[in-house]
């Protein structure tokens, strides 16, 4: 098996980071996009790539959504002028997608999550998903399924040579 080279696992082309572990754990029934209120030195540090979606999540608090645990690695070049790397961070919706939002989140095993961080022209953007847990049997049956198409895709591949 030939090895990647680089090492670390791109994300989608455009796109800064991903959440892949969000599609394993949760059932992603919507999607939104949401601006990011950042600092100056948060946002070259994610032109950079320096963050991570892994445990984060979005909470609705006042009628505002933030956004937790998201790691945004500190800029280097600005040494004391730094952030906090996981300071709760606001996000930019519309007045009726937030009380869509809370509507949808006050129904029982509903949450929000973010699955992935892009630029779309000079704005930063995440994308959250209402999501609802999955639970033991339905991560199996995911991981079941990867692996018949990966053995599918491998014997096709070894046919074809």
């Amino acid at each position: 098996m030939a090895k990647r080279k680089g090492g670390k696992r791109k994300a989608a082309a455009g796109d800064v980071a991903t959440n892949r572990r969000a599609a394993y754990r949760y059932h992603l029934l919507e999607r939104w996009e949401a601006g990011i209120q950042l600092q100056g030195s948060e946002v070259k540090s994610l032109r950079e790539g320096a963050v991570q979606l892994k445990d984060s999540y979005a909470a609705l608090r006042d009628g505002e959504v933030w956004v937790h645990n998201m790691h945004i690695a500190p800029y280097e070049p600005a040494s004391r002028e730094n952030h906090e790397p996981e300071r709760p961070r606001k996000l930019l919706l519309h007045r009726r997608e937030i009380e869509r939002l809370i509507g949808k989140t006050a129904e029982k095993g509903l949450t929000l999550v973010p699955t992935r961080v892009y630029f779309k022209g000079p704005h930063a953007k995440l994308e959250i998903a209402l999501a609802r847990g999955k639970d033991f049997a339905d991560k199996r049956r995911a991981l079941r399924e990867r692996d018949q198409r990966r053995e599918i895709e491998r014997a096709l591949r070894e046919h074809g040579r």
